[in-house]
């Protein structure tokens, strides 16, 4: 792997928009590739933003494909890093699936049996949306990744859609939830991919899961 950048800039640049490429999409698990690299996975409900943050992380607004159709595409999609130093994996937005209720069944069964078997998965990002907080089914996923034994950790999305006092409001109720989920990380990323807040941050963290 290049050596590691260390200033916000150089950072940018190893995330610049070749740096992570589409490999493949898995619906089930004989079709997941070989587990010989660190990956990490990016979570969340539908309409989080998590495509647009995805795609901002990596600077290229057409690498994850933001939908009008929330939870339409229910597969894994892999995206090689660096030339296949890692695998980054953007899971299908929960919570809107426009599928018959058995599909989105099946899903959720894959999706349980990817995260119990995944012995090279790092971390799980799971994203929030600052102006909404945990909800329900995102109280549900936590609950899966932690009997999944799955370390993961918070991403509060949009933040610049509310206040300077919403912002802490809400980072004070998420850290208070958090508290109850052995399996999450202590510290909170706080991001905008319209404003480009909190990138910086978010590539670190993943660059130092992909050393580790």
């Amino acid at each position: 792997m290049d050596h590691s950048p260390r200033t916000p800039e150089d950072l940018a640049k190893f995330f610049h928009s070749g740096a992570a490429q589409f490999v493949l999409g898995v619906a089930q698990l004989e079709q997941l590739p070989a587990a010989d690299r660190p990956e990490c996975a990016f979570i969340g409900r539908s309409n989080v933003g998590k495509s647009s943050l995805f795609n901002a992380l990596f600077g290229n607004s057409s690498l994850a494909r933001v939908s009008n159709t929330p939870g339409r595409t229910q597969q894994l999609n892999f995206f090689n890093f660096r030339d296949g130093a890692a695998y980054i994996v953007d899971v299908p937005g929960y919570g809107y699936a426009q599928a018959p209720t058995a599909e989105v069944k099946k899903w959720q069964n894959v999706l349980k049996d990817y995260l119990r078997g995944r012995v090279n998965l790092r971390r799980a990002f799971l994203l929030i949306d600052a102006r909404h907080g945990i909800k329900e089914n995102d109280v549900e996923m936590m609950k899966m990744l932690d009997t999944a034994a799955v370390a993961y950790q918070i991403i509060l999305t949009k933040i610049d859609k509310i206040s300077a006092a919403a912002v802490t409001k809400v980072l004070a109720e998420v850290q208070s939830k958090i508290k109850k989920h052995a399996a999450c990380a202590p510290e909170i990323l706080v991001t905008s991919s319209e404003k480009s807040i909190g990138l910086e941050d978010l590539r670190a963290a993943v660059l130092r899961l992909i050393e580790t």
